[in-house]
């Protein structure tokens, strides 16, 4: 992923927090970190990366004074519908010998395997 990054000034890191946005709309660092399942604090650093570079911008939360939703610029929005373009084309061209029924199983498997990592995190002290 991070090859595919290389001229477009974006960071792994940067580029989830456009995924988030372009999937959902504005959202609030706490709903972003939710989302990602990672601490609050680590969405704030990547939320100001992309603030800085003019990928995001900051709106008024009607639902919380301090917490402003953070919203995608047109410059954010165009460059994250292109790079997620570019790999839905590459997905179709590798995934041509993969059946329906292929594409379920693999889904499956690392959907339950996802959530057996996260229940062994959550379990330990």
């Amino acid at each position: 992923m991070e090859k595919g990054l290389v001229e477009t000034d974006l960071t792994v890191r940067m580029r989830a927090v456009l995924e988030m946005l372009l999937a959902h709309g504005a959202l609030s660092v706490p709903d972003i970190a939710a989302k990602l399942d990672i601490k609050r604090q680590y969405v704030q650093v990547m939320v100001n990366e992309t603030l800085a570079s003019g990928f995001t911008m900051q709106r008024p939360n009607p639902r919380h004074k301090r917490s402003s939703l953070l919203a995608l610029t047109d410059r954010g929005r165009d460059l994250i519908k292109d790079i997620t373009c570019q790999e839905m084309d590459l997905m179709r061209d590798l995934g041509t010998d993969f059946t329906d029924e292929d594409v379920a199983t693999a889904l499956r498997v690392v959907r339950a395997m996802t959530a057996k990592l996260k229940k062994m995190v959550e379990e330990q002290p």
